[in-house]
């Protein structure tokens, strides 16, 4: 069941964001801030949203990323909205990874490992075979993040340490999440004191998985890889390894699987398979392996669930997940992600429901929205009731047959394809049966949850800054100066077509041209001289090519602002100049712009009636799949 905390929810009846007090999943991300005298940095400001968080008692899952080498920043970990993130902030309201508590003096630290010492903790020793913790090696990264509110710069640079392990073939994997935003990654073997330096091939953030490279021989010299196991069982043992926080060696915690479901994966805002465990997962255990009595690698340890109700709840990426990944990687030379079939779906419980539907067996998932952008949009209407997929029969509940007297969500079997694969769907449309065939993508999002190449894109014309709506802007900008009407968007528009963002006015570089205008800041811009805006890089294109005398941009509700054009562009380097901006706009934005669509295509975004993200369902009786 997906919970959340701090889900944003947007009402029609008020005119306030509200929030939902439950449980989270979020990675766990300890990371420390340097400053030129080697003391930690701590953040000296949050988001009213966060402060609210912070207040609030609940339950968080949290992903154990990094441990800090020296003093933690205090951090909290909780829900955005329509993600599961970490969201610190940092000096002047840097968006950052932060740890659950401050470690400022050893009195404090002695204090804490008090209370982990009802933790089981396993030596080595104890092990049937110790070689494979060989095999499992700290991670050191130095992290950049983009500043999304300064698109043209970067944060202040922090650190953080995390787990991997050899897989062979010269390969590590970790966490997406210990090499987020990295600019340097490091590596250590157990029992030396060399770091060598490690390149990111690549990052899965759906499932959260890094793939890393290592050139130098002297690392590999007697390495022994993991080998892969296959999915475990209820009630097996399991053995997390990794370098969490507490201590510089390795470390060894022993529980048994609790569960295997799909799971909600905090860094990626994605449902994959995911295995539960109660063994100790702590900041700094993630991208670590989890072996099985064999010693077989059975997983990737990368999120917790923190509660003041429950303890020992880890989570594990299975070898299922990870073998995906290691496969699309081989196959395309890149990682392309886990594809979805793009359709809302209801359960089918109530019999009267399925009389009215003219489903006659207890089986089929309802269809309530298909995305504009998928393959199914093609074939699937609403009204539809899947009722199998490549043959494999749909229950009414949304679950297919798991292993032995098992039963899992229907979304398991869509992950276990490829991008560009086709599926099979059997589907009951006005009572009668039918099969169709829909090509699988990954899904396409109207607000990206992450930013592909890492730097947002932006365009400044006389000082307005143009850039698109994305989930690290909402955090950093903070939800209330967001607006309840962009939120709305964010959280209930779909794409309604490949390469579509919102484009919005960010803030206004006071200058004498656009005077009067300087208060604007975080509206959405619709039209340039009449002409819908489809993404920022087509407004660029429309400035270039515009020849009017005047540049009329049209924003919501309504709101016009008129620019001469020959002074907008007569200003602009003297505007670059008083703020110390290297361009007038990103290196995206230099290549030439192609058109996909035509002048004919209406690009209107429409606000739905339901969530487009699984995290911001208040209930499981409808999912994105």
């Amino acid at each position: 069941m997906a919970v959340a905390v701090g889900n944003c929810c947007f009402s029609a009846l008020t005119s306030t964001v509200k929030f939902r007090s439950s449980v989270s999943i979020q990675p766990c991300f300890a990371t420390s801030l340097w400053s030129s005298n080697g003391h930690a940095l701590k953040p000296v400001s949050q988001s009213k949203r966060e402060r609210a968080s912070n207040s609030r008692k609940g339950s968080s899952l949290s992903s154990a990323k990094s441990q800090p080498e020296k003093e933690a920043v205090p951090n909290k970990l909780s829900g955005n909205g329509d993600r599961w993130s970490v969201t610190g902030r940092g000096k002047k309201g840097q968006s950052q990874p932060t740890a659950y508590r401050s470690f400022g003096t050893q009195r404090k630290e002695k204090k804490e490992f008090a209370v982990d010492q009802k933790e089981q903790q396993v030596e080595p020793r104890s092990l049937q075979d110790a070689d494979f913790l060989n095999a499992v090696v700290k991670v050191y990264c130095t992290h950049t993040a983009p500043d999304y509110s300064l698109p043209w710069q970067k944060q202040r640079q922090y650190t953080s340490t995390g787990s991997a392990f050899m897989i062979g073939d010269g390969k590590l994997l970790t966490n997406a999440h210990c090499v987020e935003h990295y600019t340097q990654v490091k590596v250590k073997r157990r029992g030396d004191d060399t770091k060598y330096v490690a390149k990111v091939l690549a990052r899965g953030v759906d499932c959260d998985i890094a793939l890393l490279s290592v050139e130098s021989e002297e690392f590999w010299k007697g390495a022994e890889p993991l080998q892969l196991g296959s999915l475990p069982h209820l009630q097996e043992a399991v053995t997390v390894v990794g370098y969490p926080l507490g201590g510089d060696t390795i470390s060894v915690t022993k529980g048994v699987v609790s569960r295997i479901e799909v799971t909600s994966y905090a860094h990626g805002s994605s449902d994959l398979l995911g295995i539960q465990i109660d063994a100790a997962i702590n900041p700094g255990n993630s991208g670590g392996p989890a072996f099985n009595d064999q010693g077989e690698c059975i997983g990737v340890a990368f999120q917790v669930y923190r509660s003041e109700e429950a303890e020992n709840i880890g989570y594990v990426i299975p070898t299922t997940v990870v073998s995906h990944f290691l496969d699309d990687y081989e196959k395309n030379g890149k990682y392309t992600g886990f594809p979805c079939l793009g359709v809302l779906l209801q359960k089918l419980e109530n019999p009267a429901l399925r009389a009215c539907l003219k489903v006659e067996s207890i089986e089929g998932v309802l269809v309530r929205r298909v995305e504009p952008t998928s393959d199914a949009h093609n074939v699937l209407k609403e009204g539809d009731v899947i009722v199998s997929f490549d043959d494999v029969h749909v229950g009414c509940e949304g679950t297919v047959p798991f292993r032995s007297n098992e039963r899992i969500a229907f979304r398991y079997l869509i992950s276990q394809k490829f991008a560009g694969d086709v599926a099979d769907l059997g589907i009951i449309r006005a009572g009668e049966f039918k099969k169709v065939k829909a090509v699988l993508n990954p899904r396409v999002h109207l607000v990206p949850f992450h930013i592909d190449g890492g730097q947002p894109s932006y365009l400044i014309i006389a000082g307005l800054v143009f850039t698109p709506l994305s989930e690290p802007l909402i955090d950093e900008e903070c939800e209330d100066s967001i607006g309840l009407k962009l939120l709305a968007k964010a959280r209930y528009s779909l794409a309604r077509f490949k390469g579509e963002q919102i484009v919005i006015l960010s803030q206004v570089l006071a200058n004498e041209v656009n005077i009067g205008y300087e208060d604007m800041s975080n509206q959405q811009v619709l039209k340039l001289n009449g002409t819908q805006i489809r993404n920022i890089h087509h407004l660029a294109y429309l400035v270039d090519s515009c020849k009017d005398k005047y540049l009329v941009f049209e924003f919501e509700d309504n709101y016009i602002t008129v620019l001469e054009r020959e002074a907008a562009t007569a200003a602009s380097s003297c505007i670059l100049k008083d703020y110390g901006i290297p361009s007038e706009r990103s290196s995206d934005l230099l290549e030439p712009y192609v058109d996909s669509l035509g002048d004919n295509q209406a690009v209107d975004q429409d606000i739905g009636d339901s969530p487009v993200s699984n995290l911001e369902i208040g209930f499981d009786g409808i999912i994105w799949a």
